[in-house]
């Protein structure tokens, strides 16, 4: 960025309110969690429901009217987010600002998503073909290859770049983790189709009323947009760049590392293979399944004739399929502490296919699909809590053997993954609706059809995961932790005494940092108190001792509860 760009991002507009050396609950809550939770609202929805709207309420697998347009727009597109996400994660290893060098593009992203969200839904309702086919997939890009990269790309390389203490990590990488499961299945599992399926799917004598629903839908997005980018300002503003701060501090320069050195570094790691591809199965199994879920509980369950009673079903399926994710949170770094990351994720996955066949003993029965989907949330806890903690521990083992970070590449593959196999998952479900015979004006859908949405959404994601377990017997990165680590450091005091600066100690150094965030928040708290007291007529002085007295109250409560 520019010198103008990091004067803004040394400004106090622009500057983090986290000013503490260690990772603090504030920051876990309200960076990793509400912030990120409230960001991911809309991409859940549109996970669940994106799909559904362009194919019932534009009619988009109407062959007549779009052809092969609904099948090969997000495969297609899947090139331009890879290429998106590239951009971006080049942008952010070229980057060094005050505020670190993925949060600012948090900030950009903020009204990017916003605006891109309001285009996806301002289609022409009473355009032509054509026009409704090339504001679909200019909308579409626009979101999926432009605007959300510049969030998720930033936003994935939060944990990594945030501390190199690997509980702490491990706590930011459960809080992040369960803002995005929290999204899918609070947003777009329970309260959506509970609350609003109704009103995003008007139904007139059993026919989806395609201009009503299309005015309700531009209601939701609103929305939406005002949800979405409050929640990345908040997850801006509640988040800090520790280690990029740390070289900044110790005067070390960091070369900017061409693409293909970066690229080279990575693909020699045959870890760095396993993570990368264990989030491109685990991702796209998962969103098959989400993308195929309001199709399944409409037309699959015996007694489900309507809307209503489709959002009912979904969204009590997702209440109960939530559940284990819910818990999960809580359990998934004591079973990750005592048997290990990677093998707990094996153990838990292993569960999770044997635990999901149980579906199939009757595709259109809730209870039994509901027990496969419990069974199989239970086994994948750990898989959903624990895995940006391991993609941390590769980029540590990466730094250590390169010499060099590789953040940025890294997670715009990672985001390229992650945002473009919606796309590929939609284009197969498509592509499988269409070719099966689809028809949302019927009363019931055909075997070919009924086939279909079993396979997307009770199988792809169980061969998925059976593929996980035979590949991450593989990842064994845990091993180097302390190595790695201590590598690390022999690296940067080499960096700083080469630069003819001081080497301090970590330990010593983080403990100078908290020393002085400390004093600086006490002199902002007297600064505050006084300007109080002279709006008030008071006598700092007087408020002042009244403060101290408090505290000292305070600590000497704290210590008599320590002695018991």
């Amino acid at each position: 960025m520019s010198q103008s760009s990091s004067r803004f991002f040394d400004s106090p507009l622009a500057r983090t309110k986290i000013t503490s050396a260690n990772v603090k609950p504030r920051e876990m809550l309200l960076g990793y969690f509400v912030g990120p939770f409230c960001a991911f609202i809309s991409n859940a929805i549109f996970g669940s429901y994106l799909n559904r709207y362009y194919s019932d309420v534009l009619g988009w697998t109407d062959t007549a009217r779009f052809g092969v347009f609904s099948a090969m727009l997000p495969i297609i597109s899947v090139i331009f987010v890879i290429l998106g996400n590239l951009v971006v994660g080049r942008l952010i290893d070229n980057t060094r600002t005050p505020q670190g060098k993925a949060r600012p593009y948090l900030l950009l992203s903020a009204p990017l998503v916003a605006v891109a969200i309001a285009l996806l839904f301002l289609t022409p309702e009473s355009g032509s073909p054509m026009m409704q086919m090339v504001w679909i997939a200019v909308s579409y890009n626009l979101y999926y290859a432009v605007a959300y990269p510049f969030f998720y790309t930033a936003h994935s390389s939060m944990v990594a770049l945030s501390t190199r203490n690997s509980g702490h990590r491990g706590m930011l990488a459960t809080f992040s983790n369960a803002s995005g499961v929290a999204a899918v299945g609070i947003g777009a599992s329970i309260l959506v189709p509970t609350f609003l399926q109704s009103f995003l799917f008007v139904e007139h004598d059993g026919v989806i009323d395609q201009a009503a629903s299309y005015q309700n839908w531009r209601i939701v997005m609103i929305a939406l947009c005002v949800v979405t980018l409050c929640g990345i300002l908040l997850e801006y503003y509640f988040t800090r760049e520790r280690i990029t701060e740390e070289n900044m501090k110790l005067n070390i320069k960091e070369e900017k590392i061409p693409m293909l050195q970066q690229l080279k570094g990575c693909v020699s790691s045959k870890y760095w293979w396993i993570i990368i591809l264990y989030f491109l199965l685990f991702q796209f199994g998962g969103l098959v399944k989400n993308g195929s879920m309001s199709y399944y509980c409409r037309w699959m369950f015996d007694g489900v004739a309507t809307e209503a009673a489709a959002g009912a079903a979904m969204g009590t399926l997702g209440l109960i399929g939530g559940l284990p994710t819910a818990i999960g949170m809580v359990l998934a770094w004591p079973i990750a502490n005592k048997l290990g990351k990677q093998r707990s994720v094996v153990i838990g996955l292993a569960i999770s296919v044997l635990g999901g066949l149980v579906s199939f003993i009757d595709l259109h029965n809730f209870v039994l699909v509901c027990a496969g989907i419990i069974l199989k949330g239970v086994g994948s806890i750990p898989a959903m809590y624990v895995t940006l903690a391991l993609l941390s521990d590769v980029l540590d083992h990466l730094e250590a053997r390169n010499g060099f970070r590789s953040d940025g590449f890294t997670m715009s593959v990672y985001g390229a993954i992650m945002v473009g196999m919606t796309g590929l998952g939609n284009g197969i479900i498509n592509a499988l609706l269409t070719m099966s015979g689809y028809n949302a004006a019927a009363t019931a859908q055909n075997a070919a059809v009924q086939g279909m949405l079993a396979l997307c959404f009770l199988g792809i994601e169980l061969v998925c995961y059976a593929a996980i377990v035979v590949l991450m017997l593989f990842l064994k990165v845990e091993k180097h932790v302390k190595e790695d680590q201590a590598v690390i450091l022999e690296h940067q005091k080499a960096a700083v005494l080469a630069a003819g600066g001081k080497w301090i100690e970590p330990d010593q150094r983080l403990r100078m940092e908290q020393e002085e965030a400390e004093r600086a928040a006490e002199e902002a708290r007297k600064e505050e108190l006084r300007a109080w007291c002279a709006k008030k007529g008071l006598s700092y002085d007087d408020e002042e001792a009244k403060y101290q007295k408090k505290l000292s109250e305070k600590k000497a409560k704290a210590q008599a509860r320590k002695k018991k």
